[in-house]
């Protein structure tokens, strides 16, 4: 017997054919189970507990996704309001201050003139 990796998921096609095969179980008549996984009452059991589980993963990747979308508007709020202040302390102590290269720019008379080449 082949071994089965139940770590990855399983594809939506073979879930659908399930359901499909579960609801056409019902036209089934006179059906005793030599397995009790195989029971109509387990079978609805797990066939309830999936779609609960399912559910249950939908609504927390949307909130993830939702979680994720706020941290990068607020990263980008955070990024916005850096560069306003920056931009405000160049404004206010001029390109060649302390406190302009204290804030990341580099000074203007740090800045290297370009020079002439020799033809």
């Amino acid at each position: 017997m082949a071994i089965v990796d139940t770590s990855r998921r399983l594809p939506n096609r073979v879930i659908l054919q399930d359901v499909e095969s579960y609801e056409g179980f019902g036209a089934v008549k006179d059906y005793t189970p030599r397995r009790l996984e195989a029971s109509p009452e387990m079978l609805q059991a797990n066939l309830a507990a999936m779609q609960a589980k399912q559910q249950k993963e939908t609504e927390l990747l949307a909130m993830a996704k939702a979680a994720a979308d706020e941290a990068r508007q607020a990263e980008w709020n955070f990024h916005n309001s850096v560069i306003a202040m920056k931009e405000s302390v160049r404004g206010l102590y001029g390109p060649d201050s302390h406190e302009a290269q204290a804030v990341g720019y580099k000074k203007k008379s740090d800045r290297k003139r370009p020079r002439r080449r020799a033809a």
